[in-house]
């Protein structure tokens, strides 16, 4: 297999193009990987090789870092089969689950103590976990890149509002 620099990260670490990836097999292989381009191992070859081998080496670091991130592997195989994830312009989301962000937001308002905040950070890996599932049907077995890319924007959505929780449980620690 010829892999160059415009490789996809899948075709780069030698791995399925799919949603569902063993963890370990991604971290194994982005260490392997780095062994064999770290810049040192060009030092006697001059600095045209070292350039080269640190173009990889940051290359390598790229795909391990949307690799290893189920929600940035997501947009990725979205946007390898045609459906950008565009989630500046691109805000629709169903119903339900603009409901479900206004009833998290105003739990998270009236939030008192950490009671509180666990019952929302469980909904919200409940959400997470089930949005993930989703996904991973979506682009694995069904597939509808489409859909998946429409999740993945509700994903983003859960991530960045569980910052918010945690941010508001760093204020009660205080």
């Amino acid at each position: 297999m010829n892999v160059t620099l415009q490789s996809s990260d899948f075709n780069l670490f030698g791995l399925p193009e799919q949603f569902a990836q063993d963890r370990a097999l991604i971290d194994a292989r982005w260490k392997e990987l780095q062994g064999q381009a770290h810049p040192d191992k060009f030092s006697a070859q001059g600095t045209a090789a070292q350039r080269v081998g640190m173009q990889w080496s940051v290359r390598i670091n790229e795909a391990y870092q949307r690799l290893k991130d189920p929600q940035k592997r997501a947009a990725y195989l979205c946007e390898l089969r045609g459906a950008l994830i565009n989630a500046e312009n691109n805000t629709a989301m169903p119903a339900a689950f603009l409901l479900e962000q206004m009833a998290w937001r105003e739990a998270l308002d009236e939030a008192v103590g950490e009671a509180d905040l666990d019952l929302l950070n469980d909904q919200l890996q409940r959400a997470r976990t089930q949005a993930l599932q989703r996904i991973e049907q979506l682009l694995d077995h069904e597939p509808d890149a489409q859909a998946a890319a429409q999740q993945v924007r509700g994903l983003m959505f859960i991530e960045r509002f569980g910052r918010d929780v945690e941010a508001r449980f760093e204020q009660l620690g205080q």
